[in-house]
């Protein structure tokens, strides 16, 4: 690496940098020859083997003052192609070769098949190589980007031959501003910018092409690390991508962790998740606005939020993590004392211990270090009071027998046997059965050692003190019962506290959440560390699924490691483990929630059902309106002027005559317009239009189509004869050219007419088009565009645009119901094709009519070579239409 490779035969091996277009546009060619300038201004030999500019300007001019190897002409199929010619570069042998695209094909006949081989030889021939590629090229994400963009590439490079480059350099610009650049021209000829603009180039697409690209650039660069550390035999971990997960109890220090785990993923850029792991061991009493309090933090510093269920926290918390493949965990550290650790090594060491791969953080904070949190063996007292009471059974009965020592001659023996029963008993009630024990037998022993006779032996004469020793042993043990017995009833005050809590968030849930049922299934699933979940209904004598969450759900009752019977149609099943029987409680409640959401969900599709009727009767309430109106002009029209004309006493000229006749005939144009869309609009509402479809062009369709439109000397037309046929209704596609159009004309010349200079020489055309009709091939499509310099549309209105009954705020005297528009789409979809309205750049409006393309069998063709959006292909031939006659004055 790093230039030391050698080549075969000794010498050493040449470089390779590649410049990756995020798309093609952003200026990958241009900061190629800026690289070769400034090497060349350096003393450095460099020649271009191929570049191509496209007719751009400004990268010719950088191509000036670099030597060009001529390339190497081939013919194929009658025509001239010219291609790298390699050995003629590995004669010149130059230190530094530029060879534009990479991807390329070359023409049969070439000396290999791909550039990319050719630019191989020259590697290993020692001459450094300078190469372009777009993302979109990349063998590993073709079948992506053909998914984004729709747009197959024929032309690939292996991801390999580009990860061996010595260097890779991401050339990007934002999609607004390679937008910017392809409108002005400086990417594109003019006559293919509206199409790339719409396709290709839409803002979607190059938003996604830039995140692959930055993606794949990322992993380039996570592979040169790692071939850098191999080389430097570095085996310390170097964090990359990462997702971090901070549990947190609800205890005092959970706000400082949450932000303290933000920072950490933010350095990291990970996803945070923040986990509250809820215990029902008496350790999980947090008041229910302080976890809401969390939540909320939470949500502001853009984590997720996740609860779990476990007496076990730190199992819990690791398979939470694994389950998420979480790489960073971050604990507090512990709020017990040094004391109740040597007892019980605490949540955070056993995480550390058991997290494999997992990282985990142990982040300080003012709580640490504080009183004891956790318990010892089984005892259902808290550590504090444990350790106390074994404190205890050793002081009070070594206190019991001092004082009895030293008050040998007043005491007599029954006030010793009092304080070693009133020693027993503290230590009872306050360290519970263990430590009580303990106590019991010390005082026994010393209660027998140094007051019973005879005394300093163990051995013990009278009945008496048998019985009194055995007593102290039972009572003991009796006050201990009673203690631990008080002990467990507040345990099961915390687990019922957790469920509460529980039950709280997912009665939140099914009154909150947009779709309640899946997400409150969800909830269940990680609460309980489950598989899956399912709410099973019996319907026509078998189990059907309403809703699942998780992986392999159960299809019946049966399956389950949990069952829980809502009602006997209905079952919540869960996969996973076996639940204790203390959260069958809980999951009951939960599966009570369950039915209640599945109610509410079908009260929605109700809801949403009434909703469509009362807008069907809202519709039906619009359309009498408008064709009250819309029929009442032209028929009062034409009652005024028939009864002009047989009015005996008027006497007309001829003149006047034929005025009244001609509106007598717009008027009945004008309702015959009307009746037909409304007879459109209800052949589509009932689904009774069958298209016939049949090869058509576009060219044919639009002639017919203009020809009953007035004011038609005002559109432009450049519709190349040569475009491939469309699948389509002719009559139908016709009705749709024409309502585009006439929409166009009625509404898209409000704004001042312009006047350019159209045919280049200087003289200015008063008659500029108001519209302009437009067509290109795309993919697997042809599109035909209208477009107009109108006032355009609001923002965020495109869609409304096709809507019946829509006229977007007009307020003028243009008749019509809003329902043109709405027929096209129709019967544009009734089709197999599309329609869509977009900006026009400058100011206006672009309807875009995309049907499928026909191939030579009539069936619809296969993805199409790009005619207009393509990105650029050096080798093969130019196959856009060329501009009809009115084509400059189409783009005026």
């Amino acid at each position: 690496m790093d230039g030391e490779r050698t080549a075969r035969g000794g010498t050493r091996r040449g470089e390779l940098r590649i410049y990756l277009g995020a798309a093609p546009g952003v200026g990958k060619t241009f900061a190629m020859l800026g690289e070769a300038q400034r090497r060349r201004e350096r003393g450095t030999d460099v020649v271009v083997g191929l570049v191509e500019t496209h007719g751009r300007a400004r990268t010719a001019e950088l191509v000036a003052g670099l030597e060009q190897v001529p390339r190497r002409t081939l013919t194929h199929r009658g025509r001239q192609f010219t291609e790298l010619d390699v050995d003629a570069l590995l004669a010149r042998r130059p230190e530094v070769a530029l060879v534009d695209e990479l991807a390329h094909t070359n023409v049969p006949g070439s000396r290999n098949a791909k550039r990319w081989q050719d630019v191989e030889e020259l590697l290993e021939a020692g001459i450094d190589v300078l190469s372009t590629v777009n993302v979109q090229h990349l063998e590993s994400l073709n079948d992506v980007v053909e998914r984004i963009t729709g747009v197959p590439q024929q032309e690939t490079v292996p991801d390999e031959v580009v990860r061996r480059a010595e260097q890779v350099e991401l050339v990007d610009i934002t999609p607004e501003a390679l937008r910017r650049r392809l409108a002005h021209g400086n990417v594109y000829p003019a006559h293919r910018i509206d199409a790339a603009l719409s396709n290709y180039f839409r803002p979607g697409n190059l938003t996604a092409l830039r995140e692959l690209a930055l993606l794949w650039v990322a992993d380039q660069v996570d592979v040169a690390l790692h071939r850098y550390r191999a080389e430097k035999r570095i085996t310390d971990t170097w964090e990359t991508r990462e997702r971090v997960v901070a549990a947190i109890t609800g205890g005092p220090e959970s706000e400082t962790l949450i932000r303290r785990a933000r920072r950490i993923a933010s350095r990291a850029g990970a996803d945070l998740l923040v986990l509250h792991v809820l215990r029902g061991d008496g350790l999980a009493g947090v008041p229910s606005g302080t976890v809401g309090r969390f939540r909320r933090l939470a949500e502001d510093v853009g984590a997720s939020w996740h609860t779990v269920v476990g007496d076990d926290v730190p199992t819990a918390l690791l398979d939470f993590a694994r389950g998420v493949n979480a790489t960073q965990l971050v604990l507090g550290t512990s709020r017990r004392s040094r004391l109740a650790r040597l007892f019980d090594e605490g949540i955070g060491a056993a995480v550390l211990q058991r997290s494999g791969p997992i990282d985990v953080h142990m982040v300080t904070h003012a709580h640490s270090g504080g009183r004891i949190r956790t318990m010892l063996g089984r005892s259902p007292l808290a550590l504090p009071r444990q350790l106390a009471g074994w404190l205890l059974a050793v002081l009070c009965p070594l206190l019991a027998t001092t004082v009895g020592v030293l008050l040998r001659r007043e005491l007599d023996f029954s006030t010793n046997v009092v304080d070693f029963f009133f020693a027993t008993v503290v230590v009872a009630l306050v360290g519970g059965l263990g430590p009580a024990l303990v106590a019991s037998v010390l005082s026994a022993l010393l209660l027998n050692f140094f007051f019973t006779e005879p005394v300093y032996t163990l051995s013990v004469d009278a009945q008496k003190n048998v019985v009194t020793l055995v007593a102290m042993v039972v009572v003991a043990v009796l006050v201990a019962l009673v203690v631990d017995g008080a002990a467990r009833r507040a345990e099961q005050a915390a687990r019922a506290r957790t469920e509460a809590t529980l039950l709280a968030s997912y009665a939140h849930t099914v009154l909150t959440h947009p779709f309640p049922l899946a997400r409150l299934l969800e909830k269940v699933r990680e609460n309980f560390g489950l598989t899956s979940v399912a709410l099973l209904e019996r319907r026509d004598g078998g189990w059907q699924r309403v809703a699942c969450v998780g992986a392999t759900p159960c299809a019946e009752p049966d399956e389950a490691d949990v069952d829980v019977a809502v009602t006997p149609e209905v079952h919540l099943v869960l996969r996973g483990r076996p639940l204790p029987a203390a959260d069958r409680n809980a999951l009951e409640t939960a599966a009570g929630q369950a039915l209640l959401a599945l109610r509410q969900q079908r009260m929605a599709d109700q809801t949403a059902e009434a909703q469509r009727r009362a807008e069907a009767t809202e519709l039906r309430t619009a359309l009498l309106s408008a064709v009250g109106h819309d029929l009442r002009t032209p028929l009062t029209s034409i009652k005024a002027a028939v009864s002009s004309l047989r009015d005996p006493e008027l006497v007309l000229s001829e003149e006047d005559t034929g005025e009244l006749l001609a509106t007598v005939e717009e008027s009945a144009d004008r309702l015959t317009g009307l009746v037909d869309n409304l007879l459109d609009s209800s052949r589509l509402a009932t689904g009774a239009v069958r298209p016939l479809r049949k090869p058509v062009g576009y060219d044919e369709v639009v002639a017919r189509a203009l020809t009953g439109l007035e004011d038609r000397q005002l559109v432009a037309v450049d519709v190349d004869e040569h475009l491939p046929r469309v699948l389509a209704d002719v009559g139908l596609l016709e009705r749709v050219v024409a309502n585009v159009v006439d929409n166009a004309l009625r509404h898209g010349r409000s704004r001042p007419r312009r006047q350019v200079d159209v045919d280049g020489d200087g003289r200015i055309s008063p008659d500029e088009p108001a519209v302009a009709v437009r067509a290109s091939a795309h993919a697997a499509s042809v599109e035909l565009r209208v477009v107009d310099h109108g006032p355009g549309l609001p923002r965020h209105t495109e869609d409304a645009l096709f809507e019946p009954f829509q006229r977007l705020g007009d307020r003028d005297a243009t008749p019509g119901v809003g329902l043109g528009l709405s027929v096209a789409k129709g019967f544009t979809e009734a089709m197999g094709g599309t329609i869509r309205a977009e900006d026009t750049p400058g100011g206006g409006l672009t309807v875009v009519i995309s049907l499928p393309a026909c191939g030579r069998d009539g069936e619809p063709s296969p993805a199409q070579p790009e005619q207009s959006a393509q990105p650029e292909r050096s080798a093969q031939p130019e196959r856009s239409a060329q501009p009809g006659q009115l084509a400059e004055r189409g783009q005026a």
